[in-house]
């Protein structure tokens, strides 16, 4: 796992390309929150998970640092790659990256879980015989 926030590249296509890290916040009293920075072109957008009822981001067990989840069951892993290209696809999607800034990530969760379980989901092979 890496420790040092330093920022990773994350290649779109071959004009776009963001700078991103994932940061475990803490406040006094307030609940932790994990946060997701995009930079693109000097524009910062930040995606921010907050901990609250039915809402879990990071922090104890059985979480773990970029890890966040809701009460629906969607959960997502902000430190793998695959995760911050659909969110920046749904957040794109929404136009929330175009003046930066910071957005409610709870708000695009589902939608990037479901992408990202489709994803994981193997097609059928091309010989397979339709289903019942």
């Amino acid at each position: 796992m890496r420790k040092d926030h330093s920022l990773r590249r994350l290649v779109v296509d071959e004009r776009t390309v963001y700078l991103w890290n994932v940061r475990h916040w803490h406040g006094d009293g307030e609940p932790c929150r994990e946060t997701l920075t995009l930079l693109r072109d000097g524009i910062r957008t930040r995606i921010v998970f907050r901990s609250g009822e039915g809402r879990d981001a990071g922090g104890g067990y059985p979480g773990h640092s970029g890890g966040v989840s809701d009460a629906h069951g969607h959960y997502v892993n902000l430190h793998e790659p695959g995760v911050v290209r659909a969110l920046v696809d749904e957040a794109a999607k929404r136009g929330l990256l175009s003046a930066g800034g910071q957005s409610d990530g709870w708000e695009l969760l589902p939608a990037v879980a479901v992408s990202r379980a489709a994803a994981a989901t193997p097609e059928a092979p091309p010989d397979c015989p339709p289903g019942p």
